[in-house]
Protein backbone atom coordinates (compact mmCIF):
# COMPACT_ATOMS: atom_id res chain seq x y z
CA UNK A 1 0.00 0.00 0.00
CA UNK A 2 2.93 2.30 0.50
CA UNK A 3 4.17 2.01 -3.02
CA UNK A 4 0.23 2.51 -3.96
CA UNK A 5 0.73 5.87 -2.20
CA UNK A 6 4.21 7.10 -3.23
CA UNK A 7 2.89 6.47 -7.09
CA UNK A 8 -0.43 8.66 -6.20
CA UNK A 9 1.41 11.09 -4.93
CA UNK A 10 4.13 11.31 -7.80
CA UNK A 11 1.28 11.36 -10.59
CA UNK A 12 -0.45 14.54 -9.33
CA UNK A 13 -2.06 16.87 -6.91
CA UNK A 14 -5.36 16.06 -5.32
CA UNK A 15 -8.05 16.35 -7.84
CA UNK A 16 -6.36 15.03 -11.19
CA UNK A 17 -7.38 11.56 -10.32
CA UNK A 18 -7.62 10.09 -13.82
CA UNK A 19 -3.90 10.69 -14.13
CA UNK A 20 -2.76 9.28 -11.40
CA UNK A 21 -5.03 6.17 -12.13
CA UNK A 22 -3.49 5.69 -15.58
CA UNK A 23 0.49 6.70 -14.22
CA UNK A 24 -0.40 3.97 -11.46
CA UNK A 25 -1.31 1.28 -13.94
CA UNK A 26 1.11 2.06 -16.29
CA UNK A 27 2.99 1.57 -12.91
CA UNK A 28 1.96 -1.87 -12.02
CA UNK A 29 1.78 -3.28 -15.53
CA UNK A 30 5.79 -2.33 -15.56
CA UNK A 31 6.17 -3.67 -12.51
CA UNK A 32 4.56 -7.77 -13.27
CA UNK A 33 6.30 -7.63 -16.47
CA UNK A 34 9.49 -7.18 -14.50
CA UNK A 35 8.50 -9.94 -12.02
CA UNK A 36 12.36 -10.88 -12.18
CA UNK A 37 13.03 -8.06 -10.44
CA UNK A 38 16.75 -6.70 -10.12
CA UNK A 39 18.92 -7.67 -7.55
CA UNK A 40 18.32 -4.47 -5.25
CA UNK A 41 15.01 -4.66 -4.46
CA UNK A 42 12.48 -7.77 -4.42
CA UNK A 43 10.23 -8.48 -7.31
CA UNK A 44 6.38 -6.76 -7.36
CA UNK A 45 4.29 -10.13 -7.50
CA UNK A 46 0.84 -7.81 -7.31
CA UNK A 47 -1.36 -9.46 -9.98
CA UNK A 48 -3.34 -6.65 -12.18
CA UNK A 49 -6.70 -7.05 -10.81
CA UNK A 50 -5.89 -6.74 -7.52
CA UNK A 51 -3.63 -3.71 -8.37
CA UNK A 52 -6.31 -2.09 -10.48
CA UNK A 53 -8.92 -2.68 -7.20
CA UNK A 54 -6.13 -1.40 -4.84
CA UNK A 55 -6.04 1.57 -7.00
CA UNK A 56 -9.98 2.01 -6.95
CA UNK A 57 -9.88 1.98 -2.93
CA UNK A 58 -6.90 4.43 -2.66
CA UNK A 59 -8.45 6.96 -5.20
CA UNK A 60 -11.85 7.08 -3.16
CA UNK A 61 -10.45 8.59 -0.37
CA UNK A 62 -11.87 11.89 0.39
CA UNK A 63 -8.43 14.05 -0.24
CA UNK A 64 -8.42 13.23 -4.07
CA UNK A 65 -11.95 14.84 -4.33
CA UNK A 66 -11.79 17.97 -2.05
CA UNK A 67 -11.17 19.93 -5.58
CA UNK A 68 -14.01 18.31 -7.91
CA UNK A 69 -16.51 20.34 -9.13
CA UNK A 70 -20.08 20.60 -6.77
CA UNK A 71 -23.26 18.38 -8.18
CA UNK A 72 -24.98 21.98 -9.00
CA UNK A 73 -21.53 22.67 -10.93
CA UNK A 74 -21.53 19.62 -12.74
CA UNK A 75 -25.35 20.03 -13.38
CA UNK A 76 -24.71 23.75 -14.81
CA UNK A 77 -21.94 22.55 -17.19
CA UNK A 78 -23.70 19.56 -18.53
CA UNK A 79 -27.27 21.93 -19.17
CA UNK A 80 -24.68 24.50 -20.82
CA UNK A 81 -22.75 21.79 -22.94
CA UNK A 82 -26.64 20.80 -24.14
CA UNK A 83 -27.79 24.27 -25.33
CA UNK A 84 -24.01 24.35 -26.80
CA UNK A 85 -24.91 21.38 -28.80
CA UNK A 86 -28.19 22.62 -29.23
CA UNK A 87 -27.24 26.23 -31.13
CA UNK A 88 -25.02 23.64 -32.80
CA UNK A 89 -27.07 21.49 -34.30
CA UNK A 90 -29.06 24.69 -35.15
CA UNK A 91 -27.26 26.87 -36.55
CA UNK A 92 -25.79 24.02 -38.76
CA UNK A 93 -29.54 23.86 -39.80
CA UNK A 94 -30.32 27.44 -40.37
CA UNK A 95 -29.39 29.07 -43.79
CA UNK A 96 -26.58 31.23 -43.11
CA UNK A 97 -25.14 29.90 -39.86
CA UNK A 98 -25.32 31.42 -36.87
CA UNK A 99 -25.78 35.08 -38.02
CA UNK A 100 -28.86 33.50 -39.61
CA UNK A 101 -29.93 32.08 -36.44
CA UNK A 102 -29.63 35.02 -34.55
CA UNK A 103 -31.77 36.83 -37.08
CA UNK A 104 -34.37 34.19 -36.76
CA UNK A 105 -34.37 34.58 -33.30
CA UNK A 106 -34.49 38.50 -33.05
CA UNK A 107 -37.32 38.11 -36.17
CA UNK A 108 -39.02 35.75 -33.43
CA UNK A 109 -38.66 38.41 -30.61
CA UNK A 110 -39.54 41.68 -32.40
CA UNK A 111 -42.99 39.84 -32.88
CA UNK A 112 -43.26 38.78 -29.87
CA UNK A 113 -43.12 42.37 -28.64
CA UNK A 114 -45.43 43.50 -30.97
CA UNK A 115 -47.62 40.81 -30.15
CA UNK A 116 -47.27 41.94 -26.61
CA UNK A 117 -47.78 46.27 -27.45
CA UNK A 118 -50.76 45.37 -29.49
CA UNK A 119 -52.73 42.74 -27.41
CA UNK A 120 -51.39 44.17 -23.66
CA UNK A 121 -50.57 41.69 -20.43
CA UNK A 122 -52.43 38.01 -21.50
CA UNK A 123 -55.24 38.15 -18.78
CA UNK A 124 -58.34 35.08 -18.45
CA UNK A 125 -61.32 36.98 -19.17
CA UNK A 126 -64.86 35.87 -17.72
CA UNK A 127 -66.93 33.47 -20.14
CA UNK A 128 -69.52 36.18 -20.57
CA UNK A 129 -68.68 40.02 -21.00
CA UNK A 130 -68.81 41.99 -17.64
CA UNK A 131 -71.29 44.60 -17.53
CA UNK A 132 -71.31 48.25 -17.57
CA UNK A 133 -72.68 49.13 -13.79
CA UNK A 134 -72.42 46.88 -10.29
CA UNK A 135 -75.39 46.42 -8.30
CA UNK A 136 -75.29 50.80 -6.80
CA UNK A 137 -77.57 52.61 -8.89
CA UNK A 138 -76.24 56.03 -9.83
CA UNK A 139 -77.09 59.20 -12.07
CA UNK A 140 -75.38 60.26 -14.53
CA UNK A 141 -74.36 62.70 -12.52
CA UNK A 142 -72.76 60.99 -10.03
CA UNK A 143 -70.70 59.21 -12.27
CA UNK A 144 -69.49 62.33 -13.89
CA UNK A 145 -68.49 63.46 -10.66
CA UNK A 146 -66.47 60.10 -9.86
CA UNK A 147 -64.76 61.00 -13.25
CA UNK A 148 -63.56 64.30 -12.27
CA UNK A 149 -62.69 62.80 -9.13
CA UNK A 150 -60.18 60.13 -10.48
CA UNK A 151 -59.22 62.83 -13.31
CA UNK A 152 -57.88 65.18 -10.88
CA UNK A 153 -56.00 62.61 -9.36
CA UNK A 154 -54.16 61.51 -12.50
CA UNK A 155 -56.15 58.13 -12.36
CA UNK A 156 -57.05 57.78 -15.74
CA UNK A 157 -58.41 54.11 -15.97
CA UNK A 158 -60.80 54.60 -13.39
CA UNK A 159 -61.92 58.22 -14.68
CA UNK A 160 -62.04 56.65 -18.36
CA UNK A 161 -64.61 53.96 -16.88
CA UNK A 162 -66.64 56.90 -14.86
CA UNK A 163 -67.35 58.88 -17.73
CA UNK A 164 -68.67 56.04 -20.32
CA UNK A 165 -70.73 54.81 -17.10
CA UNK A 166 -71.85 58.54 -16.96
CA UNK A 167 -72.57 58.45 -21.00
CA UNK A 168 -74.78 55.32 -21.03
CA UNK A 169 -76.67 56.56 -17.87
CA UNK A 170 -77.61 59.66 -19.72
CA UNK A 171 -79.29 58.04 -22.40
CA UNK A 172 -80.96 55.77 -20.19
CA UNK A 173 -82.62 58.46 -17.80
CA UNK A 174 -83.03 60.53 -21.54
CA UNK A 175 -84.99 57.20 -22.26
CA UNK A 176 -83.30 56.49 -25.61
CA UNK A 177 -81.98 53.62 -23.95
CA UNK A 178 -83.74 51.22 -21.64
CA UNK A 179 -82.40 50.49 -18.24
CA UNK A 180 -80.62 47.31 -18.18
CA UNK A 181 -78.74 46.26 -15.59
CA UNK A 182 -77.02 43.27 -17.88
CA UNK A 183 -75.70 45.99 -20.23
CA UNK A 184 -71.81 45.51 -21.65
CA UNK A 185 -70.09 48.90 -23.30
CA UNK A 186 -70.59 47.05 -26.43
CA UNK A 187 -73.97 46.81 -26.24
CA UNK A 188 -74.54 50.06 -25.48
CA UNK A 189 -72.74 52.01 -28.13
CA UNK A 190 -74.19 49.58 -30.60
CA UNK A 191 -78.22 50.84 -29.23
CA UNK A 192 -76.81 54.43 -28.73
CA UNK A 193 -75.69 54.12 -32.78
CA UNK A 194 -78.95 53.63 -33.69
CA UNK A 195 -81.15 56.54 -32.58
CA UNK A 196 -77.52 58.75 -32.52
CA UNK A 197 -75.87 57.68 -35.81
CA UNK A 198 -73.84 60.86 -36.16
CA UNK A 199 -71.79 59.55 -33.00
CA UNK A 200 -72.11 55.96 -33.77
CA UNK A 201 -68.18 55.72 -34.50
CA UNK A 202 -67.21 57.45 -31.55
CA UNK A 203 -69.25 55.31 -29.46
CA UNK A 204 -68.02 52.35 -30.57
CA UNK A 205 -64.60 54.01 -29.94
CA UNK A 206 -65.15 54.64 -26.33
CA UNK A 207 -67.28 51.01 -25.52
CA UNK A 208 -63.57 49.65 -26.85
CA UNK A 209 -61.36 52.31 -24.55
CA UNK A 210 -63.86 51.22 -21.76
CA UNK A 211 -63.28 47.31 -22.38
CA UNK A 212 -59.28 48.18 -22.83
CA UNK A 213 -59.21 49.08 -19.75
CA UNK A 214 -61.05 47.06 -17.39
CA UNK A 215 -60.75 43.61 -19.30
CA UNK A 216 -57.20 44.04 -21.66
CA UNK A 217 -55.07 44.89 -18.81
CA UNK A 218 -54.14 48.60 -21.21
CA UNK A 219 -54.22 51.49 -18.93
CA UNK A 220 -55.81 54.68 -20.30
CA UNK A 221 -54.61 58.41 -20.90
CA UNK A 222 -55.93 61.91 -19.85
CA UNK A 223 -56.67 62.55 -24.22
CA UNK A 224 -58.70 59.44 -23.76
CA UNK A 225 -60.45 60.24 -20.82
CA UNK A 226 -60.93 64.34 -22.23
CA UNK A 227 -61.89 62.36 -26.00
CA UNK A 228 -65.29 61.06 -24.18
CA UNK A 229 -65.56 63.56 -21.91
CA UNK A 230 -66.39 65.23 -25.15
CA UNK A 231 -68.65 63.14 -26.55
CA UNK A 232 -70.32 62.75 -23.78
CA UNK A 233 -71.06 66.73 -23.88
CA UNK A 234 -72.04 66.48 -27.39
CA UNK A 235 -74.31 63.45 -26.88
CA UNK A 236 -76.50 65.29 -23.92
CA UNK A 237 -77.21 68.53 -26.64
CA UNK A 238 -77.89 66.13 -29.98
CA UNK A 239 -81.30 65.35 -30.98
CA UNK A 240 -82.12 61.30 -31.38
CA UNK A 241 -82.71 60.32 -34.65
CA UNK A 242 -85.65 57.70 -33.85
CA UNK A 243 -86.53 54.71 -35.84
CA UNK A 244 -89.94 53.15 -35.72
CA UNK A 245 -89.25 50.50 -33.32
CA UNK A 246 -86.71 53.11 -31.32
CA UNK A 247 -89.44 55.34 -31.22
CA UNK A 248 -91.86 52.96 -29.83
CA UNK A 249 -89.08 51.82 -27.11
CA UNK A 250 -88.27 55.28 -26.01
CA UNK A 251 -92.14 55.56 -25.77
CA UNK A 252 -92.25 52.47 -24.21
CA UNK A 253 -89.92 53.49 -21.46
CA UNK A 254 -91.21 57.13 -20.80
CA UNK A 255 -94.63 55.37 -19.83
CA UNK A 256 -92.92 52.27 -17.46
CA UNK A 257 -90.69 55.13 -15.74
CA UNK A 258 -94.39 57.48 -15.44
CA UNK A 259 -95.63 54.47 -13.67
Amino acid sequence: MSVLRGVLTAAAPPGATVTAVRRLLRATDTAVLAAGGSGDEPPVTIPRDPAREAARRELSRRMYHENDPSPFQRALNAFWDWLDRLFGSAASATPGGTVGLLVVILFVVAVLAALWWRLGIPRRRLASAAVLFDDRPRSAADHRAAGEAHAARGHWNQAVQEIVRALVRSLEERALLDVRPGRTADEAAFEAGRVLPAHADRLRAAAREFDDVTYGGRGASAQSYHRIAALDRDVEHTRPHLTDSAAGQAHGTRQGAAQ
